[in-house]
């Protein structure tokens, strides 16, 4: 690719020199091919996990901050819900618990779509807004913080089995005072 790249200036510095329009254009196609093909290879890179194919579960939960904390979770609801919707990727609101006064304690959604998880897995972890709070009558500023995990649709059709030699059973029985469950529970 470095000498595909190197061998497209030249060209393109030849074709300038010499006033050749055609061939400036051929390399500046040989040049975007190139891009693609970087593109791809980058693409790759980031999702090459083994699971970042997959659908994903979005689990949402207010902390703390009480009202200011359940509406700031529903506003990264919505967010996710839009940006799935305008990569084309399929929602589905799994679970959700009202908040107090706005917002929402808790929401679930799964995601279905190309690379879902892939792309959503670096959202886990604390988000935090800092505003002054539309409930609040001082309008005084409010930290609130929500955590976000991202886990992977995990397939069902998964067969275990178990060696029954592998398997260890002990039995203990009870010592000591004890009345009549002793020898049975």
């Amino acid at each position: 690719m470095d000498e595909g790249l190197s061998g497209a200036l030249e060209l393109l510095e030849l074709a300038e020199m010499e006033d050749d329009e055609e061939t400036a254009l051929a390399v500046v196609e040989d040049v975007e091919r190139h891009a693609s093909h970087v593109d791809k290879l980058e693409f790759q890179r980031m999702f090459s996990g083994k699971m970042d194919a997959s659908s994903a579960f979005v689990d949402i939960q207010a902390g703390a901050g009480g009202t200011e904390a359940q509406d700031w979770a529903e506003i990264l609801l919505r967010m996710y819900l839009r940006w799935c919707e305008s990569r084309g990727w399929k929602t589905e609101l799994m679970e959700a618990s009202g908040g107090d006064v706005a917002g929402i304690k808790s929401a679930t959604i799964r995601v279905e779509g190309d690379f879902a998880y892939g792309w959503l897995k670096t959202e886990t972890g604390v988000h935090r807004l800092v505003r002054k709070s539309p409930f609040d009558s001082d309008n005084r500023r409010h930290t609130s913080f929500t955590s976000v995990f991202v886990s992977p649709e995990v397939d069902d059709n998964i067969d275990i089995e178990i060696n029954p030699a592998d398997l260890k059973t002990d039995v203990y029985r009870s010592s000591g005072a004890g009345g009549q469950h002793v020898n049975k529970t």
